[in-house]
């Protein structure tokens, strides 16, 4: 018998170490654009064509590399970083793996062209299939720039696996935003498809946050700032009024190596307990420093996972220092007379506050309606007559008077629901269902008699419901009908959302949106779904990205699902709205239209039947 166990050829080797490495381009412009931070560039260029399929380039002005190390870069365990064992325990650049272009050169066809300052000529080196094709010298300008072509063109089966174009195209600026966030003093730019996507100037942290997540946050920033001997944290969180429903503006990092850490970040969302709902996520780029030696970074292939010596205390240094920014910011916000000089010599402030003044002050009827018991809500009238047309009025509301011309007002404001004149029973329904019997609970629940107990039904789950089932109908190629604004309405967008909503434009119109591109990172929305309230309409795409985004999450949706799924929830009405007879009437009336009436689209049920049977049993009748 012969023997079995071979070892692999360097080729195939390189290839399953690039299966650890190299996932999508995503993996490679990482990869490529620490060397190149670690190269001690101040300027650094990314080019990408067909989402990275086709061509990665990373360009800079870093040291250079020798002829030897040019050719050395491309060995597997390749390093400058690392001498001994210690060095690892120790590693403060990015790049140190020593598999990273040797990985790439396995699975793509890689172009080389380096210089160092004092050299006369630079290095050309091509090389395909972990094979070098060709190796010359070459008239470059100082710095490195390495191209990879067509990614898996010798592995076809992992080709497949990649995404769309749109796909892989945010996962490529999802790596570009966290090292352009941790090195805002290093200019940086993204090429795609020649346009130009981001052109980010050298700056401080605050500019590059807002250069990558948009200017929204401009007044929206708390700073966070603690130095202590173990660690130092700095870096920025937003405001609570700035939480969104999906955690994409959240970086952390550790000296200067973006990490995902679900364990700080419970320290983050500890620090905003009761400032934000649960379901929404606040924004944060946070850094920490500390010694290299109190954390292991190499206990993950992307090293985005690492571990800390002591987590607890980090933990417990996080939360502190974010609690400490947000109360400072909840406290510090007053007036700031410095900026206007003038306020200094009003008398209020020039004047002291004498014992006769306060004495006035505490006399008058103001003072005391706030500061005597159960006074608080006390007016006391001049003359009762100017107060008898309140009083009319009020009393017409209880009578009915004025509450038709109400309700119409509340229906006609309420969206996405079609109104009939008639009240009838529910014949849709398991069950006979007099509209008449309606009743709101809580301005959460709809509650009905029916001949056998009763039945509350959830007023946001059943509107998602109708929404959905109406959004399936127009996908499938009836349009919702559009209502062109009178005055069109122009968004600015954060970059990566510009490439979502390119990419969801058609399916938008489809649904009712008219919207068009209008230059860099900007659109014109000319029209909105005829049921959708106009005037919010920037708000309306931004809660719609957000909550696109949010079901991208999972992976069983298709595109136009999620699509649906996202507008359904975000036209629904909300808990806590109050509804009139009208619009409850009309809710219940199409929600037993639907074929599938019982069930939200996210499989909650939209309405709980309770037996009079229940109810006997309860109160042992």
């Amino acid at each position: 018998m012969p023997d079995k166990i071979l070892l692999l050829p360097d080729n195939i080797a390189n290839q399953i170490a690039a299966g650890e490495v190299i996932q999508r381009p995503a993996s490679a412009v990482k990869e490529l654009l620490e060397n190149a931070v670690d190269a001690g560039a101040t300027e650094i260029k990314l080019i990408i064509n067909d989402a990275g399929k086709s061509l990665v380039q990373v360009i800079d002005n870093g040291g250079g590399m020798s002829e030897t190390d040019a050719r050395m870069s491309f060995e597997r365990h390749a390093t400058s970083k690392i001498t001994t064992i210690e060095d690892l325990f120790h590693i403060k650049t990015m790049g140190f793996r020593g598999e990273a272009l040797a990985s790439i050169a396995a699975v793509a066809q890689v172009e080389l062209k380096s210089k160092k300052l004092d050299d006369e000529t630079g290095t050309y080196i091509e090389i395909e299939n972990s094979v070098v094709k060709k190796q010359e010298p070459i008239a470059v300008a100082e710095g490195t720039s390495i191209a990879m072509k067509n990614l898996f063109f010798n592995v076809p089966a992992r080709r497949n696996f990649l995404k769309s174009n749109t796909a892989e195209m945010r996962h490529i600026v999802d790596e570009f935003t966290r090292v352009a966030l941790a090195f805002p003093q290093i200019f940086f730019s993204l090429t795609a498809n020649n346009q130009q996507i981001f052109h980010l100037e050298a700056g401080n942290l605050k500019q590059r946050i807002l250069q990558l997540l948009g200017n929204t946050y401009n007044t929206k920033l708390v700073s966070v700032k603690e130095d202590t001997d173990y660690m130092n944290i700095y870096g920025f969180v937003g405001k609570p009024d700035t939480a969104k429903k999906t955690r994409g503006d959240q970086y952390f990092f550790v000296n200067n190596r973006f990490i995902k850490s679900a364990y700080l970040n419970h320290a983050v969302m500890n620090a905003y307990q009761e400032m934000v709902t649960k379901d929404s996520f606040p924004m944060y780029a946070l850094f920490i420093d500390l010694d290299p030696t109190q954390v292991d970074v190499n206990v993950h292939p992307t090293k985005q996972e690492i571990k800390f010596e002591d987590e607890k205390i980090i933990y417990a240094f996080v939360q502190a220092a974010v609690k400490h920014a947000l109360a400072q910011f909840s406290v510090t916000p007053t007036l700031d007379f410095e900026l206007d000089a003038s306020i200094q010599q009003l008398s209020s402030i020039q004047q002291p506050f004498t014992e006769e003044k306060k004495s006035a002050a505490t006399s008058g009827s103001i003072f005391k309606g706030f500061t005597e018991k159960n006074k608080a809500h006390f007016i006391e009238p001049t003359n009762r007559s100017e107060l008898k047309h309140w009083r009319d009025f009020y009393e017409s509301r209880e009578s009915g008077g004025g509450s038709q011309e109400s309700g119409e007002n509340i229906q006609r404001s309420m969206p996405n629901a079609q109104y009939s004149s008639e009240v009838s029973p529910i014949h849709h329904s398991p069950f006979t269902i007099h509209e008449t019997n309606l009743v709101q609970l809580h301005n959460q629940y709809i509650f009905s008699q029916t001949p056998t107990g009763f039945i509350l039904i959830n007023q946001q789950a059943a509107h998602e419901r109708i929404i959905y089932d109406r959004l399936q109908e127009a996908a499938k190629g009836k349009p919702v009908a559009t209502q062109r604004s009178m005055f069109p309405v122009t968004i600015e967008l954060a970059p990566a959302d510009t490439i979502l909503l390119g990419d969801l434009m058609n399916d938008l119109q489809q649904l009712g949106y008219m919207i068009e591109p209008f230059g860099k990172n900007t659109f014109v929305i000319q029209g909105t779904p005829a049921d959708v309230t106009q005037g919010n309409e920037k708000q309306v795409i931004d809660f719609l990205l957000e909550q696109y985004k949010h079901f991208s999450n999972d992976l069983k949706f298709s595109k136009r699902e999620k699509l649906i799924r996202s507008l359904a929830w975000q036209q629904s009405i909300k808990a806590g709205r109050q509804l009139s007879e009208k619009e409850m009437e009309a809710l219940v009336g199409d929600l037993f239209k639907c074929k599938q009436p019982n069930a939200s689209p996210n499989g909650n049920p939209t309405y709980l039947e309770f037996k009079k049977e229940q109810l006997e049993k309860m109160f042992g009748v």
